[in-house]
């Protein structure tokens, strides 16, 4: 759905996009799997790999977790002189914990930690620096609103959701080089279901994207002497061409679900990158879902590349008070 979800209905996955949204599941707990092949028209091997899962406290109170793991395949490291260093397996990680919680019965807020390990070289040397595996820290934190309404004349929830996530610490490989920030990230958003009885629905939502951290240039020049938040402050004012670049760096996901008797599922969604459609199923516990993004390369990494999706919620035995 062109990657606009922050406030989509809620499920497992939500851990990704508004864990806020996880203290409306129905259910008491559950988890999901999904699989993403990364730069497939390009080069074979790199993948995404996503698990994440909940647990409900009490009607008011959830715990979720997840974790990431990124593979950019098997790539042959060489020096400034082209000499061969060998092969090597980079891989990153994010192993995420949130608490959300509700209060009264259309709001809820969650925070969440985040531990970052990114291995692109260990080991190796580059100009006499020992290359390290770079780890950080970062916290989110977020929020959703939904309300049952009439809206153009059909039963309906409107839903809101903003979400800023990895506000944390830099990044660096050497102990001689510029630290990076993580890119800090804020994502707000709308969303409206229409209900047609009690087993169709279609929703329709819509995502604005801003990256928090300084321009490239920026970044590179000043990282040392930049904290974290005058770096988050200063995202909003140092894009080049002023105003009119400040509103490139926005990015739109829109996209539009029908749901018929919640079980299959037809999606469409538009990023600025690329176009992608989908399709679900779910029986009983289980749900699955597929979706295909179409782009060129060039203008994104998933170019025509297929997700997976596998879900697993269950009521269990635990009498949610």
């Amino acid at each position: 759905m062109g990657d606009a979800g922050v406030a989509l209905s809620p499920d497992v996955n939500s851990m990704s996009n508004n864990p806020a949204k996880l203290v409306f599941i129905d259910q008491s707990y559950g988890f999901a799997i999904s699989y993403n092949p990364w730069l497939k028209a390009l080069v074979s091997g790199i993948n995404l790999g996503y698990v994440s899962s909940f647990y409900k406290l009490s009607e008011r109170n959830t715990l979720g977790a997840s974790i990431r793991y990124f593979s950019l395949g098997e790539v042959r490291l060489v020096d400034a002189d082209q000499q061969d260093l060998g092969m090597h397996r980079p891989n990153e990680f994010a192993i995420d914990v949130s608490f959300a919680r509700k209060y009264g019965e259309s709001f809820s807020l969650a925070t969440s930690l985040r531990y970052i390990r990114s291995d692109i070289g260990a080991g190796q040397h580059i100009s006499g620096e020992l290359i390290k595996a770079g780890t950080a820290m970062a916290a989110d934190i977020s929020a959703y609103y939904k309300q049952e309404t009439i809206f153009l004349g059909t039963e309906a929830i409107v839903a809101a959701g903003a979400y800023i996530s990895n506000v944390g610490t830099k990044l660096s490989y050497t102990d001689g080089t510029i630290p990076f920030f993580l890119p800090a990230n804020l994502k707000i958003g709308a969303a409206t279901t229409f209900l047609y009885g009690k087993d169709t629905e279609l929703s329709v939502v819509f995502d604005l994207n801003k990256l928090l951290v300084p321009s490239v240039a920026d970044s590179l020049n000043a990282a040392n002497d930049t904290s974290v938040p005058k770096g988050i402050l200063n995202s909003f004012i140092d894009a080049p061409g002023g105003f009119k670049g400040e509103m490139r760096e926005i990015s739109i996901g829109t996209g539009i679900e029908y749901l018929y008797k919640r079980q299959f599922a037809l999606r469409g969604g538009f990023n600025s990158r690329y176009f992608a459609l989908g399709a679900g199923f779910k029986y009983d516990v289980l749900g699955i879902d597929l979706a295909y993004l179409m782009a060129s390369p060039e203008k994104s990494p998933l170019a025509n590349s297929l997700r997976f999706t596998l879900l697993l919620n269950f009521n269990g035995h635990k009498q949610i008070k």
